[in-house]
């Protein structure tokens, strides 16, 4: 696995290589290797330099380019190049932007390690990370954590969709949700299903906005 990491912090670089590291698989020919670029050149430089990589970790902010003209300017000059954001700044507006410009996950700086590695992981699984809490947070007030029997009367899903509904939010594959909750993946995707059809969304960044736009708070 090839992963670009884009900081112009080398202490964020430096302290990022280790937990992507983490990544690799136990065989000896599933390593990470990790690269590094400290601007939005330098970052194109290396991305036209090794056509195999299979990911872009971005800050937000860089020197010389603003908001998310770094983020456009890789999309559009490597348009099949998943990109996750990362920033010390979670407003919602930006989430949304960066989601809406083609990022496939926008992960705060805040975030604890694990948090980090599932996101990655359900990004390099076909999938979008979207930080509920940073969403969540463009409503008035924050909600009180509802239980799963809650959400599910709500929602008119079985308080099983429940569960999964939170492991979802949480940025969790597929296959790990099967394997925290016992259940087959093949179980997992009809209950993801029915969650979706329940929210009347096709995605998963859709469903986390839609569960945030209800101010439930799984």
């Amino acid at each position: 696995m090839k992963i670009l990491l884009v900081d112009d912090h080398h202490l964020i670089r430096d302290g990022m290589r280790p937990v992507l590291e983490r990544l690799a698989a136990t065989g000896p020919d599933d390593a990470v290797e990790v690269l590094e670029a400290a601007t939005f050149e330098a970052a194109v430089a290396v991305a036209e330099r090794h056509a195999d990589l299979d990911l872009v970790l971005l800050d937000l902010r860089l020197p010389g380019v603003t908001h998310f003209e770094a983020l456009e300017g890789l999309r559009g000059r490597f348009p099949s190049l998943p990109i996750v954001l990362m920033s010390g700044d979670d407003d919602p507006d930006l989430v949304r932007g960066a989601i809406d410009r083609g990022a496939l996950g926008y992960i705060p700086k805040s975030s604890t390690s694990e948090v980090i590695l599932n996101a990655i992981r359900l990004v390099l699984s076909g999938g979008t990370y979207v930080p509920l809490e940073a969403i969540g947070r463009s409503t008035r007030a924050a909600p009180a954590a509802s239980t799963a029997e809650d959400i599910a009367n709500r929602l008119g899903i079985t308080p099983r969709q429940a569960d999964v509904l939170a492991l979802l939010l949480a940025g969790k594959s597929n296959k790990v949700i099967s394997r925290e909750l016992d259940l087959a993946e093949s179980t997992v995707k009809n209950h993801v299903a029915a969650i979706f059809r329940a929210l009347e969304v096709t995605t998963r960044v859709q469903a986390v906005l839609a569960v945030a736009k209800l101010g439930i708070k799984a």
